[in-house]
Protein backbone atom coordinates (compact mmCIF):
# COMPACT_ATOMS: atom_id res chain seq x y z
CA UNK A 1 0.00 0.00 0.00
CA UNK A 2 0.94 3.22 -0.92
CA UNK A 3 1.72 6.28 1.54
CA UNK A 4 -0.66 8.03 -0.36
CA UNK A 5 -3.02 5.29 0.16
CA UNK A 6 -2.44 4.36 3.93
CA UNK A 7 -3.06 8.43 4.88
CA UNK A 8 -6.17 8.22 2.96
CA UNK A 9 -7.38 4.94 5.04
CA UNK A 10 -6.11 5.95 8.43
CA UNK A 11 -7.76 9.06 8.19
CA UNK A 12 -10.56 8.42 9.90
CA UNK A 13 -9.73 5.27 12.43
CA UNK A 14 -12.96 3.38 14.09
CA UNK A 15 -13.77 0.68 16.56
CA UNK A 16 -17.44 1.15 16.25
CA UNK A 17 -17.98 -0.16 12.76
CA UNK A 18 -16.32 -2.51 10.02
CA UNK A 19 -17.84 -1.66 7.12
CA UNK A 20 -17.13 -2.82 3.74
CA UNK A 21 -19.45 -3.97 0.27
CA UNK A 22 -21.60 -6.47 1.42
CA UNK A 23 -20.61 -6.19 5.59
CA UNK A 24 -21.42 -4.28 8.27
CA UNK A 25 -20.66 -4.93 11.72
CA UNK A 26 -20.67 -2.96 14.97
CA UNK A 27 -18.27 -3.51 17.66
CA UNK A 28 -17.29 -6.86 16.01
CA UNK A 29 -20.95 -8.06 16.12
CA UNK A 30 -22.59 -8.52 12.32
CA UNK A 31 -25.72 -6.20 11.99
CA UNK A 32 -27.65 -9.07 11.00
CA UNK A 33 -26.86 -10.35 14.36
CA UNK A 34 -28.18 -7.94 16.05
CA UNK A 35 -31.34 -7.01 13.97
CA UNK A 36 -34.22 -8.40 15.86
CA UNK A 37 -32.21 -9.69 18.94
CA UNK A 38 -31.40 -6.17 20.81
CA UNK A 39 -33.37 -3.40 21.53
CA UNK A 40 -32.61 0.30 20.73
CA UNK A 41 -31.44 0.99 24.17
CA UNK A 42 -29.23 -2.36 24.11
CA UNK A 43 -27.56 -0.70 20.68
CA UNK A 44 -27.22 2.59 22.34
CA UNK A 45 -25.35 0.85 25.09
CA UNK A 46 -22.97 -1.33 22.53
CA UNK A 47 -21.95 2.03 20.48
CA UNK A 48 -21.57 4.14 23.14
CA UNK A 49 -19.49 1.46 25.62
CA UNK A 50 -18.38 -0.89 23.35
CA UNK A 51 -20.12 -4.04 24.42
CA UNK A 52 -23.96 -5.43 25.10
CA UNK A 53 -25.52 -5.05 28.38
CA UNK A 54 -27.47 -7.37 30.11
CA UNK A 55 -30.64 -7.57 30.41
CA UNK A 56 -31.18 -5.71 33.87
CA UNK A 57 -28.58 -3.20 32.70
CA UNK A 58 -30.51 -2.23 29.62
CA UNK A 59 -33.81 -2.08 31.35
CA UNK A 60 -32.68 0.83 33.65
CA UNK A 61 -30.61 2.25 30.94
CA UNK A 62 -33.86 2.25 29.30
CA UNK A 63 -35.96 3.76 32.03
CA UNK A 64 -33.58 6.62 32.03
CA UNK A 65 -34.08 7.44 28.66
CA UNK A 66 -37.98 7.08 28.74
CA UNK A 67 -38.23 9.68 31.54
CA UNK A 68 -36.56 12.55 30.29
CA UNK A 69 -38.48 12.21 26.81
CA UNK A 70 -40.66 15.48 27.44
CA UNK A 71 -41.30 17.95 29.86
CA UNK A 72 -44.01 19.95 27.01
CA UNK A 73 -43.82 23.73 25.07
CA UNK A 74 -42.98 25.55 27.74
CA UNK A 75 -39.42 23.90 27.66
CA UNK A 76 -37.56 26.05 25.37
CA UNK A 77 -35.89 23.08 23.26
CA UNK A 78 -39.52 22.01 22.14
CA UNK A 79 -40.57 25.69 21.75
CA UNK A 80 -38.15 26.01 19.46
CA UNK A 81 -38.84 22.96 17.71
CA UNK A 82 -42.37 24.15 17.09
CA UNK A 83 -41.62 27.24 16.32
CA UNK A 84 -39.43 25.81 13.49
CA UNK A 85 -42.05 23.68 12.27
CA UNK A 86 -43.98 26.53 11.71
CA UNK A 87 -41.21 28.04 9.28
CA UNK A 88 -41.39 25.81 6.40
CA UNK A 89 -38.00 23.77 7.35
CA UNK A 90 -37.99 19.92 7.34
CA UNK A 91 -39.01 17.85 10.25
CA UNK A 92 -34.95 16.56 10.43
CA UNK A 93 -33.70 20.98 10.67
CA UNK A 94 -36.64 20.95 13.98
CA UNK A 95 -35.15 18.25 15.21
CA UNK A 96 -31.55 19.88 14.80
CA UNK A 97 -33.26 23.00 16.28
CA UNK A 98 -34.71 21.79 19.58
CA UNK A 99 -31.69 19.36 20.58
CA UNK A 100 -29.41 22.59 19.83
CA UNK A 101 -31.29 24.66 22.52
CA UNK A 102 -29.63 22.19 24.84
CA UNK A 103 -27.00 23.48 26.72
CA UNK A 104 -25.53 24.08 29.78
CA UNK A 105 -28.60 25.63 31.40
CA UNK A 106 -31.21 23.58 29.68
CA UNK A 107 -29.77 19.91 29.06
CA UNK A 108 -26.52 19.92 30.74
CA UNK A 109 -27.22 19.58 34.22
CA UNK A 110 -27.07 15.64 34.23
CA UNK A 111 -23.89 15.72 33.12
CA UNK A 112 -23.12 18.19 35.53
CA UNK A 113 -24.95 16.36 38.28
CA UNK A 114 -22.78 13.01 37.33
CA UNK A 115 -19.56 15.22 37.63
CA UNK A 116 -20.40 15.92 41.10
CA UNK A 117 -21.75 12.60 42.00
CA UNK A 118 -18.30 11.14 40.94
CA UNK A 119 -16.39 13.41 42.48
CA UNK A 120 -18.19 12.69 45.95
CA UNK A 121 -17.76 8.69 44.86
CA UNK A 122 -13.87 9.67 44.61
CA UNK A 123 -13.60 11.15 47.92
CA UNK A 124 -15.38 8.02 49.58
CA UNK A 125 -13.06 6.00 47.66
CA UNK A 126 -10.14 7.91 49.46
CA UNK A 127 -11.40 6.86 52.78
CA UNK A 128 -13.90 9.51 53.66
CA UNK A 129 -17.49 9.14 55.12
CA UNK A 130 -20.78 9.19 52.80
CA UNK A 131 -21.96 12.18 54.58
CA UNK A 132 -18.30 13.87 54.75
CA UNK A 133 -17.66 13.29 51.06
CA UNK A 134 -21.34 14.53 50.00
CA UNK A 135 -20.74 18.07 52.38
CA UNK A 136 -16.94 18.29 50.64
CA UNK A 137 -18.12 18.11 47.34
CA UNK A 138 -21.66 20.48 47.95
CA UNK A 139 -18.65 22.96 49.35
CA UNK A 140 -16.52 22.77 46.33
CA UNK A 141 -19.76 23.08 43.97
CA UNK A 142 -21.09 26.28 45.66
CA UNK A 143 -17.56 27.85 45.78
CA UNK A 144 -16.96 27.12 41.96
CA UNK A 145 -20.66 27.12 40.65
CA UNK A 146 -23.19 28.79 42.92
CA UNK A 147 -25.91 27.84 45.38
CA UNK A 148 -27.93 26.22 42.50
CA UNK A 149 -27.27 22.07 42.52
CA UNK A 150 -27.85 20.76 38.97
CA UNK A 151 -30.11 17.80 39.70
CA UNK A 152 -32.02 19.26 42.38
CA UNK A 153 -35.45 21.54 42.82
CA UNK A 154 -37.75 22.38 39.92
CA UNK A 155 -39.62 25.24 38.88
CA UNK A 156 -43.28 23.24 38.44
CA UNK A 157 -42.49 20.40 40.57
CA UNK A 158 -42.63 21.15 43.93
CA UNK A 159 -41.84 19.02 46.55
CA UNK A 160 -41.47 16.28 44.47
CA UNK A 161 -40.67 15.45 40.81
CA UNK A 162 -43.20 12.33 40.03
CA UNK A 163 -40.17 11.02 37.38
CA UNK A 164 -37.50 10.58 40.20
CA UNK A 165 -39.12 8.36 42.80
CA UNK A 166 -39.86 6.08 39.94
CA UNK A 167 -36.76 5.85 38.83
CA UNK A 168 -34.81 5.61 42.35
CA UNK A 169 -37.46 2.23 43.02
CA UNK A 170 -35.87 1.12 39.88
CA UNK A 171 -32.39 1.90 41.25
CA UNK A 172 -33.20 0.90 44.32
CA UNK A 173 -34.03 -2.95 43.26
CA UNK A 174 -31.66 -3.10 40.81
CA UNK A 175 -29.15 -2.93 43.43
CA UNK A 176 -31.17 -5.60 45.43
CA UNK A 177 -30.70 -7.89 42.46
CA UNK A 178 -26.96 -6.93 41.99
CA UNK A 179 -27.42 -5.39 38.63
CA UNK A 180 -25.45 -2.17 40.32
CA UNK A 181 -23.85 -1.35 43.68
CA UNK A 182 -26.73 1.56 44.95
CA UNK A 183 -23.50 3.72 45.71
CA UNK A 184 -24.99 6.50 43.39
CA UNK A 185 -28.66 6.32 44.93
CA UNK A 186 -27.00 6.77 48.28
CA UNK A 187 -24.78 9.62 46.92
CA UNK A 188 -27.88 11.25 45.16
CA UNK A 189 -30.34 10.78 47.80
CA UNK A 190 -27.50 12.44 50.81
CA UNK A 191 -26.78 15.26 48.70
CA UNK A 192 -30.65 15.59 48.36
CA UNK A 193 -30.94 15.47 52.53
CA UNK A 194 -27.98 18.23 52.64
CA UNK A 195 -29.46 20.44 50.19
CA UNK A 196 -32.47 20.49 51.89
CA UNK A 197 -30.81 20.90 55.60
CA UNK A 198 -28.85 23.98 54.01
CA UNK A 199 -31.84 25.68 52.68
CA UNK A 200 -34.19 24.75 55.76
CA UNK A 201 -36.98 23.19 53.45
CA UNK A 202 -37.26 20.11 51.66
CA UNK A 203 -36.24 20.07 47.88
CA UNK A 204 -37.30 17.92 44.90
CA UNK A 205 -34.27 15.55 43.04
CA UNK A 206 -35.22 15.90 39.52
CA UNK A 207 -35.39 14.11 36.21
CA UNK A 208 -31.72 15.47 36.03
CA UNK A 209 -30.53 13.91 39.31
CA UNK A 210 -32.38 10.86 39.14
CA UNK A 211 -30.58 9.72 35.42
CA UNK A 212 -27.49 11.11 36.52
CA UNK A 213 -28.15 8.42 39.47
CA UNK A 214 -28.76 5.78 36.89
CA UNK A 215 -25.92 6.78 34.78
CA UNK A 216 -23.33 6.61 36.77
CA UNK A 217 -24.92 3.30 38.67
CA UNK A 218 -24.02 2.29 34.92
CA UNK A 219 -20.68 3.37 34.31
CA UNK A 220 -21.47 6.28 31.58
CA UNK A 221 -18.62 9.02 31.87
CA UNK A 222 -20.54 11.97 33.01
CA UNK A 223 -20.00 13.61 29.61
CA UNK A 224 -22.15 11.15 28.12
CA UNK A 225 -24.81 12.21 30.06
CA UNK A 226 -25.84 15.37 28.57
CA UNK A 227 -25.63 13.19 24.70
CA UNK A 228 -27.87 10.44 26.09
CA UNK A 229 -30.53 13.38 27.72
CA UNK A 230 -30.34 14.81 23.85
CA UNK A 231 -30.93 11.25 22.27
CA UNK A 232 -34.09 10.99 24.61
CA UNK A 233 -35.26 14.87 24.35
CA UNK A 234 -35.29 14.05 20.84
CA UNK A 235 -37.86 11.75 21.16
CA UNK A 236 -40.47 14.78 22.28
CA UNK A 237 -38.92 17.22 19.82
CA UNK A 238 -39.63 14.75 17.02
CA UNK A 239 -43.20 14.22 18.40
CA UNK A 240 -43.86 18.03 18.77
CA UNK A 241 -42.91 18.87 15.62
CA UNK A 242 -44.44 16.48 13.74
CA UNK A 243 -47.65 17.29 15.96
CA UNK A 244 -47.20 21.14 14.80
CA UNK A 245 -46.51 20.41 11.70
CA UNK A 246 -50.45 18.77 11.59
CA UNK A 247 -51.71 21.20 13.51
CA UNK A 248 -50.91 24.16 10.49
CA UNK A 249 -49.60 27.69 11.55
CA UNK A 250 -46.86 30.02 9.62
CA UNK A 251 -44.09 31.68 11.41
CA UNK A 252 -45.82 31.34 14.96
CA UNK A 253 -43.28 33.61 17.22
CA UNK A 254 -42.66 32.86 20.93
CA UNK A 255 -45.79 34.66 21.70
CA UNK A 256 -49.15 35.38 19.77
CA UNK A 257 -48.57 38.37 17.51
CA UNK A 258 -51.23 40.79 19.57
CA UNK A 259 -48.94 40.28 22.83
CA UNK A 260 -45.80 42.39 21.71
CA UNK A 261 -42.32 42.99 23.99
CA UNK A 262 -42.10 45.44 26.03
CA UNK A 263 -39.82 48.32 24.45
CA UNK A 264 -37.38 50.17 26.19
CA UNK A 265 -35.90 53.07 24.86
CA UNK A 266 -31.90 53.43 24.44
CA UNK A 267 -30.09 55.41 26.97
CA UNK A 268 -28.90 58.49 25.73
CA UNK A 269 -25.26 59.96 27.16
CA UNK A 270 -25.36 62.91 25.21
Amino acid sequence: MSQDAQAIQTWWRTSIIDMEPGKIAFRDHPIQDLIGNVSFPQMIWLMTRGSLPSAEQAALFEAALVAGVDHGPQAPSIAAARMAATCGVGLNNVLATGVNMLGDVHGGAGEQCADLFYEISADMDNGTALEGAVEAGLDRWRKSRGKIVSGFGHRFHRPVDPRAPRLMQLVREAAAHGTVSGRFADIGEAVQTSIGQHRGTEIAMNIDGATAVIFCELGFPAPLSRGLFCLSRSVGVLAHGWEQMQQGGRNKGPMPPKYLPKYEPTERHD
